[in-house]
C-alpha cells in the first residue's frame, strides 16, 4: 500500500490526506495525554475502542439529523471522514459538577446542575485552551454569532440524545467536549460534527456507584483505564472484532 502523506499529528489522533478529495482519514492512536502533555503515557488498545465507540455514536447522531464529518470506519484503527475548516473552539457541555468546573467555584464534584451547561474554550495548547466568553470570540472572530448559537443548538441536542442513550446502558453523561467544522460545498458552508466522541472526551460514570469510566482514570492515577474504556465498549454492545495487539497494515504505514 502507498505511504499516504501526513497532514497532521495531534495528542490522540493522526490526520493523513484522504483517498479522494475533500476527505482525509483520522488514525486512533494508543497515545494519552492529561494537562496539555504534562502527563503523558499509553492507554493499550485505546485507539481501537475510540474508533469504534466514535463510529457507533457518530452514525446514532447522523440518524437524528445530526450532520457530522464521519464517512465510515475503514480499519480498527482509521476513520474517513469529510475535510473541514476546524473552528478554534472546544465547545463543552456539562451536567454535573466535576474536573476545571468544581475547582474553579469550589463545588462539590457530583452535584447536578439545575440545566446543562455550555462553555466555550479557545483551542490553544500554548495557553492551555483558556476558557473563553462568546464576546472574545466574535470580537476576536474566531467564529460568527450565527455559528456560536448553531454550535449551541447542536451541542444541547447531541447532549440531550447521548445522555439518554447512555442512561440507558447505565452510565451518566457527566460532561463532554465536542469540535466543529466549517464544511464547504462549492460555496455554500454548514457547520458539522467533528473530532470523536468517546471515553477521551467525555466524563462518564457508573449510574449506581459513580465510578469513572473515562480518561479520567488516567488523569488521576486510579488504574484499569483499558478496563474503563473497554467496560464502555461493551455496554454499547461494540466490542471491537479483536482484542489488544491488533497488528494492521495502516499501523506499519507510520
Amino acid at each position: 500500500m502507498a505511504r499516504r502523506r501526513q497532514i497532521y499529528e495531534g495528542k490522540a489522533k493522526i490526520i493523513f490526506e484522504g483517498p479522494e478529495p475533500g476527505t482525509v482519514v483520522q488514525y486512533f492512536k494508543d497515545d494519552a495525554t492529561a494537562g496539555n502533555g504534562a502527563k503523558s503515557g499509553i492507554i493499550t488498545g485505546k485507539g481501537v475502542l475510540n474508533n469504534r465507540i466514535s463510529e457507533y455514536l457518530m452514525l446514532r447522531l447522523q440518524d437524528m439529523g445530526i450532520p457530522t464529518h464521519f464517512i465510515r470506519r475503514l480499519n480498527m484503527r482509521e476513520q474517513l471522514v469529510k475535510e473541514v475548516e476546524i473552528v478554534p473552539l472546544e465547545v463543552v457541555v456539562r451536567n454535573v459538577v466535576a474536573g476545571s468546573l468544581s475547582k474553579r467555584f469550589g463545588l462539590p464534584e457530583g452535584e447536578r446542575l439545575p440545566r446543562a451547561l455550555v462553555e466555550y474554550y479557545y483551542k490553544n495548547d500554548a495557553l492551555n485552551d483558556p476558557l473563553v466568553s462568546e464576546n472574545h470570540i466574535t470580537t476576536f472572530q474566531w467564529a460568527h454569532p450565527q455559528e456560536l448559537e448553531d454550535m449551541e443548538t447542536l451541542a444541547l441536542r447531541v447532549n440531550d440524545f447521548l445522555s439518554g442513550l447512555l442512561a440507558g446502558v447505565g452510565i451518566t453523561l457527566v460532561d463532554f467536549k465536542l469540535e466543529f467544522g466549517r464544511l464547504w460545498e462549492g460555496d455554500e458552508m454548514r457547520l458539522v460534527l467533528a473530532d470523536e466522541i468517546s471515553p477521551d472526551n467525555c466524563r462518564l460514570w457508573d449510574i449506581r456507584t459513580n465510578e469513572k469510566m473515562d480518561k479520567d482514570r488516567f488523569r488521576r492515577d486510579l488504574g484499569r483505564v483499558e478496563e474503563a474504556y473497554q467496560e464502555v465498549a461493551r455496554r454499547l454492545g461494540i466490542l471491537p472484532e479483536s482484542g489488544k495487539g491488533d497488528n494492521m497494515t495502516a499501523e506499519n504505514e507510520q
